[in-house]
């Protein structure tokens, strides 16, 4: 891992080096994945089972091979053994019980002179939610995505994701049932994005989409915004730990671990006030990284985009992870909630030295759906929010138009919004 010292007069430079990242489109995903939009367009199933044939060598013949009932999930379910059932159901009930606090309503008043106002809350009409399949199989990603869209209220969960040679992963679509899934098709890529944004024969249009996926999944949605919603474009996974000191070397290690295992271009960062601590932290990698299954991603991750930060003292530590805004952040500390009060960009704070973010990742209840590469600076996790719209609600009194509607008229003409005007004079009674 690289090594930064923030009294290094070279610091910033160092710092905004090892976040850079680039999230230039590709011109030539791109292309291939404006082609296959297009075509599942105009061509709907037939397109749809096409690409999945070529893409993840299926044989499937009509749109029916494609298509997993309620039935489907919960065999595949009830074939798991039940500590993984159990497990399911645990995660999808704090995931449902936190994401209840969230839920938004309806609220409405009245001004002196009687005019009604107010906000109306309702839910999303049906969404898609976008699951990786092949090599990787997140069962807790088909939790995070479904769970709030079915505490919103939402009344279709219509659920894509492939399955390479037609194979099948139980646990992550026992997970859709358990989460309250509507529908799955066994489709995945651009194809998959493309049916659910347009509508096919037998995939209904959603309103929104959301979940990860490959460079080809991210510009699919990239160019479907606009007809949809969608979540996010997420970058490669982040965590930042913060550590006085005072966590055991070996766990603090660890946590960095459990990110950079995702792939070679996720990103571990470690601040610490003592370089005592962090070459403790360091020994600890180099004899834990030989427990590794994963070892040769973890490597080339750490090796990549991983770096161990020394600040001067926590102020200094917490100003730096604002700037860095990362997905995941772990204050490994004493009084965490304090300093949980100078973090103004994060994903999602983790606090305290039993808080790993793996329990996050699966468990503890908030969305493990968080924005990356520094947008936590303006966006937020996904939640509840994310599957409810609001409407603003005007009921103007008699009383009312009399005053809004001089302002109104005032404010038209000085726009040169003649008609505008006048709809507002017209109820005036002088």
């Amino acid at each position: 891992m690289k090594k930064l010292d923030t009294q290094s007069p070279d610091f910033q430079a160092e710092l905004k080096a090892l976040l850079a990242f680039e999230t230039a489109q590709n011109p030539e995903i791109d292309r291939i994945v404006a082609d296959i939009c297009a075509d599942v367009q105009k061509r709907g199933d037939a397109a749809l089972i096409e690409y999945t044939n070529r893409f993840d060598g299926t044989s499937a013949q009509t749109i029916d091979d494609l298509i997993l009932t309620q039935d489907d999930l919960q065999s595949a379910f009830e074939r798991l053994p039940e500590n993984i059932q159990t497990a399911l159901k645990t995660a999808a009930r704090r995931v449902e019980s936190y994401h209840k606090h969230q839920k938004m309503e309806s609220w409405t008043y009245e001004d002196e002179d009687g005019t009604l106002l107010g906000q109306q809350i309702m839910p999303l009409d049906r969404v898609g939610i976008y699951v990786p399949g092949g090599k990787a199989a997140y069962p807790s990603s088909v939790i995070m995505n479904a769970m709030p869209a079915h505490v919103a209220g939402v009344k279709e969960i219509i659920m894509v994701v492939p399955t390479p040679k037609g194979e099948r992963n139980d646990i992550v679509l026992a997970a859709a049932f358990v989460a309250g899934v509507t529908k799955v098709f066994t489709v995945g890529g651009a194809q998959a994005v493309a049916a659910l944004a347009y509508g096919t024969e037998s995939v209904l249009q959603v309103d929104k989409i959301t979940g990860p996926g490959n460079a080809f999944v991210a510009a699919a949605k990239r160019r479907v915004f606009g007809v949809v919603g969608i979540d996010m474009v997420a970058g490669p996974s982040e965590i930042l730990v913060i550590a006085d000191g005072t966590t055991p070397a070996d766990w603090v290690a660890m946590d960095l671990f459990s990110q950079a295992e995702h792939d070679e271009i996720a990103q571990a960062i470690l601040i610490g006030t003592s370089q005592s601590y962090l070459d403790e932290v360091q020994t600890a990698m180099n004899r834990l990284i030989e427990t590794m299954p994963r070892r040769a991603i973890i490597e080339a991750s750490l090796g990549n985009r991983g770096a161990m930060i020394l600040a001067k003292d926590l102020d200094e530590a917490c100003e730096i992870a604002n700037y860095i805004s990362p997905e995941h952040l772990e204050l490994s500390v004493e009084n965490p909630q304090e300093w949980a009060k100078k973090i103004r960009h994060a994903g999602a704070i983790f606090m305290g030295r039993y808080t790993s973010e793996s329990l996050g990742d699966y468990c503890a209840g908030p969305n493990h759906v968080l924005p990356t590469s520094r947008t936590a600076r303006f966006s937020s996790p996904l939640g509840t929010y994310d599957f409810q719209k609001r409407s603003s609600l005007i009921q103007v009194s008699e009383q009312g138009a009399q005053k809004l509607g001089k302002t109104a008229s005032v404010l038209a003409h000085g726009e040169s919004l003649t008609a505008h005007a006048r709809a507002a004079e017209f109820r005036l009674k002088d």
